[in-house]
């Protein structure tokens, strides 16, 4: 069994409130949510406007899986076009 995760910065470009923020977030955490199987977060940067920080975590039962699964995860945040992915550091257990 492994447990992979992965925690993402994201920058949200021409956002001017938190509201608009956490409305463009909570549309890419519902659709990894609903589309692949991970547990989804954001996880720091909740009172910056146009900085996220978005952890995502799977189960499998090798490596591989997890890191595909993640992947696809990670494609679906880089299709966003509001966003850009910067810092990305995976974590295995």
């Amino acid at each position: 069994m492994m447990i992979a995760s992965v925690r993402c910065e994201i920058f949200l470009y021409d956002v001017h409130s938190l509201k608009e923020k956490r409305s463009i977030l909570k549309s890419i955490l519902t659709r990894l949510k609903q589309r692949y199987n991970v547990a989804v977060a954001e996880t720091n940067f909740q009172d910056t406007w146009q900085r996220a920080e978005v952890s995502v975590v799977t189960v499998g039962t090798t490596k591989a899986v997890c890191e595909k699964e993640l992947q696809r995860a990670l494609s679906l945040i880089d299709q966003e076009p509001l966003v850009e992915r910067t810092l990305t550091d995976y974590e295995w257990l």
